[in-house]
């Protein structure tokens, strides 16, 4: 009996194709409506993937069952003009509604959705008489706060929602402290009586709507109070860390907001530490501080609501 070499045997094995999905990413739509004189913008930016029978086209190269990527971004702006941008949330739900329904082959859409928020430049009363105040409704300023994102699967049955928020910087600067922590020979850290607490959040929220259009949430005021809540437990929480933050911002969500079942926050640390002015005999009573970027605390958690599960990955980067 011949000996089967290593190397033939592992080239019989077969070799399968696993989890395959492809679209159209990062599809910059602006979408103006001109109500008169007054005018009002939604600027998105849109990655739609899609998923289905997609087995030939990797092993044979048949294409007979893909719509092209470039059929995917054409879809993208003409539901902008034939839906219009109600909401992130709203338009992606159309999306993704049609590619699952319309094509035999896509059995799964997921749309992913940056929203950029744009502020009206309100006109001043010396203008007025060169313009006229009345006229200036379509000037505007981007507004820089956060990214507002979104992101909507559907695979013909089921629906998940998951919105979302990015780049949202905020500080106490005091009711924050830091002590009692763990100490080796390693540890050089001061406890804190009376410190900065400053982070960027990342936040997503699951929600539990289904498919029901009578309880669809209205997504624009939901993510306004959602924002609220977060932005009202992170000032009013007196802070022993910043664990203690996120844990009451989710909750204060989660009791607040009874269409989420999950928030999932990224909490990097800020750090600002006291600069010693004593070589310059001069005293810094909190007042001085120097700004580190890194390397930082990552604090990361997930607050639910009772009775449910977390689907928000641990990495929301891909989110």
């Amino acid at each position: 009996m011949t000996a089967t070499s290593p190397s033939s045997r592992a080239a019989a094995r077969p070799v399968l194709l696993g989890q395959n999905q492809y679209g159209k990413a990062e599809n910059r739509v602006v979408r103006i409506v001109r109500d008169g004189d007054t005018h009002h913008i939604k600027d998105l930016n849109v990655s739609v993937a899609l998923s289905g029978d997609m087995e030939d086209v990797h092993y044979s190269g048949s294409n007979a069952n893909v719509l092209t990527t470039d059929t995917t971004k054409n879809t993208v702006f003409a539901f902008a003009k034939e839906h219009g941008i109600e909401s992130a949330e709203q338009f992606a739900i159309h999306l993704a509604r049609h590619f699952v329904t319309s094509q035999e082959t896509i059995h799964r859409a997921r749309i992913r959705v940056e929203e950029y928020t744009w502020e009206r430049i309100e006109a001043s009363d010396a203008n007025s008489k060169f313009i006229g105040a009345d006229e200036v409704r379509h000037s505007f300023v981007r507004k820089g706060q956060e990214i507002r994102t979104s992101q909507v699967t559907y695979d013909g049955e089921q629906w998940e929602v998951v919105s979302g928020l990015k780049e949202l910087v905020v500080m106490n600067s005091t009711n924050s402290e830091f002590w009692g922590y763990l100490k080796d020979r390693y540890t050089t850290l001061k406890e804190a009586y009376d410190r900065i607490l400053a982070t960027e959040v990342s936040s997503r929220w699951r929600f539990n709507w289904t498919d029901d259009e009578q309880k669809m949430p209205n997504w624009e005021k939901s993510y306004q109070q959602v924002k609220k809540h977060m932005l009202q437990a992170f000032a009013e929480t007196y802070s022993l860390s910043l664990q203690q933050t996120l844990y009451q911002m989710g909750a204060r969500i989660i009791n607040n907001r009874s269409e989420i079942d999950e928030v999932r926050f990224s909490l990097p640390n800020k750090h600002h530490f006291l600069v010693d002015l004593e070589p310059f005999e001069l005293k810094n009573d909190n007042e001085v501080y120097y700004a580190a970027d890194r390397p930082y605390g990552l604090i990361e958690g997930t607050v639910l609501r009772e009775g449910c599960e977390a689907r928000i990955p641990v990495d929301m980067t891909n989110l």
